[in-house]
């Protein structure tokens, strides 16, 4: 058995863990930078769905389908972490294939109107959980 801190889990891990979370940072490219920002999101059939607004999210992953989803946590006894990675390719769903996913746990969490809905097909998933030390949550304050 191994000493490390940090273990490795497995693709049915990752997407148990996606499939329970509902908030996520999508990394995507737009012209010549890379750009990440908060999405929430559902898991359905090997993809991950969100919703968006017109804007750059929406312009970028229409520019360069090429993307990276993340999600983590640390857990309640502050212990230990964990993260997961999804890489994969973004596109926009119109007509019947938008419709399809009405049905998931997907709704904005603020008011804006996101007509907009996307699929990301994951190509690859990966994910690590975390033994953590955190020698300073230890040290007394003085004075």
């Amino acid at each position: 058995m191994s000493d490390s801190p940090t273990t490795h889990l497995s693709e049915q891990e990752c997407w148990s863990l996606l499939a329970d979370q509902e908030l996520g940072r999508l990394a995507y490219h737009l012209t010549d930078e890379v750009h990440i920002t908060p999405v929430n999101y559902a898991v359905d059939h090997g993809r991950l769905i969100f919703r968006t607004a017109e804007g750059s999210k929406l312009l970028g992953v229409v520019m360069d389908s090429d993307v990276a989803f993340e999600i983590d946590q640390v857990d309640d006894d502050a212990e230990t972490a964990w993260s997961v990675v999804a890489r994969g390719t973004a596109e926009l769903l119109e007509g019947p294939e938008a419709r399809e996913v009405a049905n998931l746990r997907l709704r904005p969490w603020i008011g804006d109107e996101k007509v907009n809905v996307v699929a990301i097909t994951v190509t690859e998933v990966s994910g690590r959980r975390f033994g953590l030390s955190r020698p300073w949550r230890h040290l007394r304050r003085h004075g």
